[in-house]
């Protein structure tokens, strides 16, 4: 007998083998139904629970995670290339008590959130509803933002967003999808153009409108993870939406007012409801919550009449105003005419003839 032969013959007496085609399938199963059920058990218990839909892992879970070409200190050192040429072209709010009380409002947001870089927040005076994060934690708030928000939550929900976009890295993970041509000039912006502070006309950071929608996935983890970093140091989450539902009805009010804020990065009916769900399936009820308080108030009492003082006085018909002189010659109509441009309205001095 062959060596072939032996093994068959050796297969043949074997136990399953004597069973029959359909009770070796019928075994198999069961072998494999008892392997799945096995590794089942053995698996670790937390890979069954998604860390970034629990707000008590915030700070123990990677939401950075995922492909990318850039080093943190190169995305750092990215970030602030950015935020320096902004400064440069932008005015920043360098008055202490606002800079400090948003700054601080935001550090308590960084400090409760997934981040693993410093951040480094400004305010800038520009009067687009908006807040804008650049890789690396280099952050900036209009002084739009905290004008047009009517509590603390408010303005903590559009910055929670943002930080939620430095956290999980979206603008060097994006640009190493291929996504952005550009990473030079593509900040995160989190609603609302460049418009009102110069900077889309520089060359250096220009932005083109078609780099400033971000991937669906992308915007929704940061609203997600916004929530609840927000919720997390103490805010209602619920202002996060109430603010957006309240720009839209601005908008519905009289179209046209929010456009420039929506275009391109809009608030859509789906984020807000998504919104929504996450409050009501993953942040658990708390007995009180931070709505606003009274430095909120104080600092844009303080912002309001420090932009106040600096617009022009409105023209007032009963203010008094200099005639400009007349020519002294009439015309047709019996009317003076106005002097020419360039006839000369100083006075002429007269030399006294010589004596001599």
């Amino acid at each position: 007998m062959s060596a072939e032969e032996s093994v068959w013959a050796a297969g043949k007496s074997s136990p399953i083998m004597k069973l029959g085609g359909s009770a070796v399938m019928n075994q198999m199963c069961k072998l494999g139904t008892s392997l799945f059920l096995a590794l089942a058990l053995a698996a670790p218990v937390g890979l069954a629970k998604d860390k970034k839909k629990d707000p008590e892992e915030i700070g123990n879970r990677d939401v950075g995670k995922g492909v990318n070409f850039y080093s943190l200190e190169k995305e750092i050192a990215l970030g602030k290339g950015l935020a320096q040429e902004i400064e440069r072209q932008a005015k920043v709010i360098d008055d202490p008590v606002i800079a400090e009380y948003v700054n601080r409002v935001g550090q308590n947001l960084v400090r409760n959130s997934d981040t693993k870089v410093p951040v480094t927040i400004k305010v800038l005076d520009a009067e687009e509803v908006n807040a804008f994060a650049l890789p690396g934690g280099f952050f900036f708030v209009n002084s739009g933002l905290l004008l047009r928000a009517e509590t603390e939550a408010e303005m903590a929900g559009v910055m929670a967003h943002e930080i939620a976009h430095i956290a999980a890295r979206h603008g060097t993970r994006q640009a190493t999808r291929g996504t952005i041509a550009n990473m030079a000039s593509i900040p995160l912006i989190f609603m609302g153009g460049w418009a009102g502070y110069g900077v889309r006309q520089a060359a250096s950071v220009l932005i083109p409108i078609g780099f400033l929608s971000f991937s669906r996935g992308f915007e929704s983890e940061a609203d997600m993870l916004g929530l609840q970093y927000l919720y997390k140091a103490g805010y209602d989450p619920t202002a996060f939406v109430d603010f957006f539902e309240k720009l839209q009805a601005d908008e519905k009010r009289k179209p046209g007012t929010m456009a420039k804020v929506f275009s391109s990065h809009p608030m859509t009916d789906d984020r807000i409801k998504n919104s929504q769900k996450n409050i009501q399936e993953i942040l658990e009820s708390k007995p009180e919550y931070v709505v606003t308080t009274s430095e909120f108030n104080d600092v844009k009492s303080r912002l309001t009449a420090m932009l106040n003082r600096r617009k022009p006085e409105a023209d007032d018909p009963n203010k008094p105003r200099l005639r400009k002189a007349g020519s002294g010659k009439i015309d047709s109509e019996g009317n003076e005419k106005p002097k020419a441009e360039d006839e000369d309205e100083r006075p002429t001095l007269k030399r006294r003839p010589s004596s001599n």
